[in-house]
């Protein structure tokens, strides 16, 4: 959506080593906000978007809504599986939002290959199953978190966050390290219950989830016995982070 930062320009580096030509989509989408969060706010710098990109992007595909949604637009993606739970309880709205996009644009550029990062893990999977379902010939390919050096996972959002606010923030992977340590022990809910107290406690105001899932389903577990992923997403004043990590 913008706001390019290296966690962005990595996803290309990763794209350029499966093809020749990338495509790179710039696109702040109205339809995965709700009327009371950022769309209006949210950074916008297509120019230094464009220069960071440099040659790294064969094509800059930058739609304004009116070219994504024309007049009339009334068809929208409806997703399940792993949209279900987690940040669908408190954005709804969210996921149809981005299926209905991310396949509008899949569409238009046909790829061989699309890169999301793993720091949107549920969108990652989200896409994964929407490609899957709808048969599109589009390999999804996940690529690892980029992260500042106290850890903290990069975000256009990030910008928003004042300087106290920013110490605060970089306690979440921290946090979810500790949470993980937790977890092997073999009480899974105690764990995240434990994850929510210390966020609490490092500063964040709200704690929407602190949540231990499957890694390849998001469905609930009560042990560890298969590949697991801890989720967490909070809030620091109006500013809201989301981060994972492998267990």
């Amino acid at each position: 959506m913008g706001a390019l930062h290296e966690g962005h320009v990595s996803l290309v580096t990763e794209a350029k080593k499966h093809a020749t030509h990338v495509v790179v989509s710039i696109f702040v989408n109205p339809t995965q906000f709700a009327p009371h969060e950022d769309f209006d706010t949210y950074p916008r710098a297509l120019d230094a978007d464009m220069a960071r990109l440099g040659d790294a992007a064969t094509i800059i595909f930058a739609p304004t809504a009116r070219e994504m949604y024309p007049q009339g637009h009334a068809t929208t993606i409806t997703v399940g599986g792993p949209a279900h739970g987690l940040e669908t309880d408190f954005r709804p709205h969210f996921f149809a939002g981005v299926a209905t996009v991310v396949a509008k644009l899949l569409i238009a550029a046909s790829p061989d290959i699309a890169v999301f990062g793993e720091k949107d893990y549920q969108q990652l999977l989200v896409v994964q199953r929407l490609a899957r379902d709808l048969a599109l010939p589009t390999q999804i390919l996940g690529a690892p978190t980029l992260r500042e050096s106290d850890g903290l996972a990069m975000s256009s959002r990030n910008a928003y966050l004042a300087p106290e606010e920013r110490r605060i923030a970089g306690r979440f992977n921290v946090i979810l390290k500790d949470v993980i340590a937790a977890a092997r022990q073999g009480d899974l809910r105690a764990a995240e219950g434990a994850g929510i107290d210390a966020l609490y406690k490092a500063g964040f105001d709200t704690i929407d989830y602190v949540a231990i899932r499957d890694a390849a389903t998001l469905d609930h577990i009560t042990a560890l016995d298969r590949p697991a992923r801890v989720l967490a997403a909070a809030k620091i004043g109006k500013t809201r982070l989301i981060d994972n990590l492998p267990i």
